[in-house]
Protein backbone atom coordinates (compact mmCIF):
# COMPACT_ATOMS: atom_id res chain seq x y z
CA UNK A 1 0.00 0.00 0.00
CA UNK A 2 0.78 3.34 -0.50
CA UNK A 3 2.50 3.34 3.40
CA UNK A 4 4.68 0.07 2.37
CA UNK A 5 2.47 -1.67 4.21
CA UNK A 6 1.57 -5.37 2.98
CA UNK A 7 -2.40 -5.74 3.40
CA UNK A 8 -4.65 -8.06 3.20
CA UNK A 9 -8.79 -7.59 2.82
CA UNK A 10 -10.70 -10.00 4.08
CA UNK A 11 -14.33 -10.24 2.49
CA UNK A 12 -16.36 -10.93 5.89
CA UNK A 13 -20.00 -10.11 4.20
CA UNK A 14 -20.79 -12.95 3.08
CA UNK A 15 -25.03 -12.46 3.76
CA UNK A 16 -24.54 -10.13 0.34
CA UNK A 17 -22.91 -11.82 -2.76
CA UNK A 18 -22.34 -8.30 -3.98
CA UNK A 19 -20.27 -7.77 -1.03
CA UNK A 20 -17.24 -10.01 -1.96
CA UNK A 21 -16.80 -9.00 -5.53
CA UNK A 22 -17.15 -4.82 -4.18
CA UNK A 23 -14.22 -5.90 -1.82
CA UNK A 24 -12.33 -7.94 -4.69
CA UNK A 25 -12.43 -4.79 -7.12
CA UNK A 26 -11.12 -2.23 -4.61
CA UNK A 27 -8.39 -4.64 -3.97
CA UNK A 28 -7.54 -4.92 -7.73
CA UNK A 29 -7.09 -1.58 -7.49
CA UNK A 30 -5.07 -1.15 -4.39
CA UNK A 31 -2.83 -4.38 -5.11
CA UNK A 32 -3.25 -6.19 -2.36
CA UNK A 33 -5.05 -10.19 -1.70
CA UNK A 34 -7.97 -10.76 -0.75
CA UNK A 35 -9.81 -13.92 1.68
CA UNK A 36 -13.21 -14.30 0.73
CA UNK A 37 -16.02 -17.54 1.51
CA UNK A 38 -18.51 -18.20 -1.15
CA UNK A 39 -21.92 -16.30 -0.01
CA UNK A 40 -23.63 -17.69 2.80
CA UNK A 41 -20.32 -18.77 4.86
CA UNK A 42 -19.60 -18.69 7.67
CA UNK A 43 -18.40 -15.19 8.52
CA UNK A 44 -15.99 -15.92 12.21
CA UNK A 45 -14.77 -18.90 9.91
CA UNK A 46 -13.81 -16.81 6.74
CA UNK A 47 -11.95 -13.81 8.96
CA UNK A 48 -10.28 -16.69 10.98
CA UNK A 49 -9.07 -17.89 7.52
CA UNK A 50 -7.94 -14.45 6.98
CA UNK A 51 -5.68 -14.36 10.19
CA UNK A 52 -4.45 -17.89 9.15
CA UNK A 53 -3.33 -15.74 5.45
CA UNK A 54 -1.85 -12.86 7.46
CA UNK A 55 0.18 -15.08 9.62
CA UNK A 56 1.25 -17.68 6.42
CA UNK A 57 2.12 -15.02 4.23
CA UNK A 58 4.03 -13.03 6.13
CA UNK A 59 1.91 -9.88 5.69
CA UNK A 60 2.09 -6.69 8.28
CA UNK A 61 -2.11 -5.83 7.87
CA UNK A 62 -5.29 -7.28 8.04
CA UNK A 63 -8.86 -5.28 7.11
CA UNK A 64 -11.82 -7.52 7.85
CA UNK A 65 -14.94 -6.04 6.35
CA UNK A 66 -18.00 -7.31 7.75
CA UNK A 67 -22.19 -6.66 7.33
CA UNK A 68 -22.54 -3.37 7.74
CA UNK A 69 -26.64 -3.09 7.67
CA UNK A 70 -28.86 -3.22 9.93
CA UNK A 71 -26.10 -3.44 12.95
CA UNK A 72 -29.34 -3.81 15.54
CA UNK A 73 -30.55 -7.15 14.33
CA UNK A 74 -29.28 -9.45 17.05
CA UNK A 75 -28.55 -12.30 15.05
CA UNK A 76 -25.89 -10.02 13.55
CA UNK A 77 -24.12 -8.73 16.96
CA UNK A 78 -23.85 -12.40 17.59
CA UNK A 79 -22.20 -12.87 14.36
CA UNK A 80 -19.89 -9.79 14.69
CA UNK A 81 -18.76 -11.22 18.81
CA UNK A 82 -18.29 -14.22 17.37
CA UNK A 83 -15.66 -13.54 14.58
CA UNK A 84 -13.86 -11.40 17.13
CA UNK A 85 -13.73 -14.92 18.79
CA UNK A 86 -12.61 -16.89 16.12
CA UNK A 87 -10.17 -14.46 15.27
CA UNK A 88 -8.94 -14.47 18.67
CA UNK A 89 -8.60 -17.69 18.38
CA UNK A 90 -5.72 -18.09 15.69
CA UNK A 91 -4.03 -14.21 16.95
CA UNK A 92 -4.72 -13.82 20.70
CA UNK A 93 -4.29 -10.15 20.03
CA UNK A 94 -6.80 -9.70 17.08
CA UNK A 95 -8.63 -7.37 16.43
CA UNK A 96 -6.22 -5.03 17.42
CA UNK A 97 -8.53 -2.01 16.33
CA UNK A 98 -12.07 -2.69 15.79
CA UNK A 99 -13.78 0.61 13.41
CA UNK A 100 -16.95 1.50 12.76
CA UNK A 101 -17.98 3.16 9.32
CA UNK A 102 -20.75 5.32 9.52
CA UNK A 103 -22.57 7.60 6.63
CA UNK A 104 -22.60 11.31 7.57
CA UNK A 105 -26.11 11.36 5.73
CA UNK A 106 -27.83 8.91 7.67
CA UNK A 107 -27.14 11.29 11.13
CA UNK A 108 -29.21 9.92 14.15
CA UNK A 109 -30.23 6.43 12.44
CA UNK A 110 -26.19 5.97 11.94
CA UNK A 111 -25.80 6.98 15.60
CA UNK A 112 -27.93 4.74 16.77
CA UNK A 113 -27.15 1.42 15.13
CA UNK A 114 -22.91 2.67 16.13
CA UNK A 115 -24.12 2.76 19.59
CA UNK A 116 -25.00 -1.08 19.76
CA UNK A 117 -22.17 -2.08 17.47
CA UNK A 118 -20.05 -0.27 20.02
CA UNK A 119 -21.39 -2.27 22.59
CA UNK A 120 -21.24 -5.45 21.00
CA UNK A 121 -17.37 -4.63 19.16
CA UNK A 122 -15.95 -2.55 21.91
CA UNK A 123 -14.95 -0.06 19.06
CA UNK A 124 -11.12 1.99 19.33
CA UNK A 125 -12.49 4.49 16.24
CA UNK A 126 -14.94 5.99 13.25
CA UNK A 127 -14.55 6.40 9.93
CA UNK A 128 -17.03 8.87 8.34
CA UNK A 129 -18.18 8.09 4.95
CA UNK A 130 -19.90 10.77 2.73
CA UNK A 131 -18.78 14.15 4.18
CA UNK A 132 -18.98 16.28 1.66
CA UNK A 133 -20.27 19.39 2.51
CA UNK A 134 -20.54 21.69 5.51
CA UNK A 135 -24.05 20.65 5.98
CA UNK A 136 -22.66 17.42 7.77
CA UNK A 137 -20.13 18.88 9.64
CA UNK A 138 -22.01 18.42 13.10
CA UNK A 139 -21.87 14.62 12.69
CA UNK A 140 -18.79 14.81 13.54
CA UNK A 141 -18.91 16.25 16.77
CA UNK A 142 -21.75 14.11 17.09
CA UNK A 143 -19.63 10.63 16.47
CA UNK A 144 -17.21 12.13 18.92
CA UNK A 145 -19.45 13.59 21.68
CA UNK A 146 -21.94 10.30 21.79
CA UNK A 147 -19.64 7.51 20.98
CA UNK A 148 -16.34 8.72 22.37
CA UNK A 149 -14.02 7.03 19.66
CA UNK A 150 -11.44 9.11 17.70
CA UNK A 151 -12.87 10.20 14.22
CA UNK A 152 -9.76 8.72 12.23
CA UNK A 153 -10.55 8.82 8.61
CA UNK A 154 -12.88 10.55 6.39
CA UNK A 155 -14.45 9.81 2.60
CA UNK A 156 -14.82 13.13 0.74
CA UNK A 157 -15.65 11.11 -2.07
CA UNK A 158 -15.66 7.50 -4.45
CA UNK A 159 -12.51 7.96 -5.68
CA UNK A 160 -9.39 5.80 -4.42
CA UNK A 161 -8.12 8.94 -2.85
CA UNK A 162 -11.01 11.18 -1.06
CA UNK A 163 -10.68 8.86 1.99
CA UNK A 164 -8.07 10.48 4.15
CA UNK A 165 -6.90 11.19 7.32
CA UNK A 166 -9.25 13.11 9.78
CA UNK A 167 -7.37 16.57 10.84
CA UNK A 168 -9.44 17.94 13.36
CA UNK A 169 -7.57 21.18 13.50
CA UNK A 170 -7.73 21.86 9.56
CA UNK A 171 -11.45 20.39 10.19
CA UNK A 172 -12.49 23.45 12.06
CA UNK A 173 -10.75 26.06 10.36
CA UNK A 174 -11.51 24.74 7.55
CA UNK A 175 -15.70 24.79 8.95
CA UNK A 176 -14.77 28.37 10.88
CA UNK A 177 -13.79 29.56 7.23
CA UNK A 178 -10.09 30.02 8.65
CA UNK A 179 -8.41 27.62 6.06
CA UNK A 180 -9.02 26.50 2.35
CA UNK A 181 -11.47 23.80 2.29
CA UNK A 182 -11.14 20.42 4.25
CA UNK A 183 -9.87 18.38 1.19
CA UNK A 184 -7.06 20.99 -0.01
CA UNK A 185 -5.56 21.02 4.12
CA UNK A 186 -3.37 18.02 3.49
CA UNK A 187 -0.49 19.57 5.18
CA UNK A 188 -2.59 19.71 7.79
CA UNK A 189 -3.65 16.48 8.49
CA UNK A 190 -2.42 14.96 11.99
CA UNK A 191 -3.97 12.02 13.43
CA UNK A 192 -6.93 11.81 15.16
CA UNK A 193 -7.02 10.95 19.10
Amino acid sequence: GQAGRQPILCAGDTFRAAGSDQLRIWADRVKCDVVAGQTGADTAAVAYDAVDALLSRNRDVLLVDTAGRMHTKQPLMEELAKVKRAMAKRLPEAPHETWIVLDASMGQNALNQARVFQEVAGLTGAVIAKLDGSAKAGFVFAVQRELNVPVLFVGLGEGMDDLAPFAPQAFVDALLGYASPYKEASSDRVPAG
